[in-house]
């Protein structure tokens, strides 16, 4: 199984708990350049993994409202998708 594979099959949790490890060895200063290229490449398929999985989450979601006395499901919008 490849890096991204592995990557993309963490739990969201795990994913996030590993780019703020990996953040925190970077902010360091002190690996050498070939880990902290290796780590900053690491963080970015992090990073760009676990937005996949809140941007699935919120296709996913849906909002009970009530309108005129019933109530009905409208898909959940995200401020940026409001303006």
């Amino acid at each position: 199984m490849s890096d991204q594979n592995q990557i993309e099959s963490l739990p969201f949790e795990k994913a996030i708990e590993r780019l703020e490890e990996v953040v925190r060895l970077l902010e360091k200063g002190d690996v050498p350049l070939e880990e902290a290229i290796r780590l900053f490449d690491e963080g970015m398929k992090l990073a760009g993994a676990c937005n996949q999985k809140l941007e699935w989450a919120e296709q996913q979601i849906e909002m009970l409202v009530q309108e005129n006395g019933e109530w009905i499901r409208k898909p959940f919008l995200s401020e940026e998708e409001l303006e």
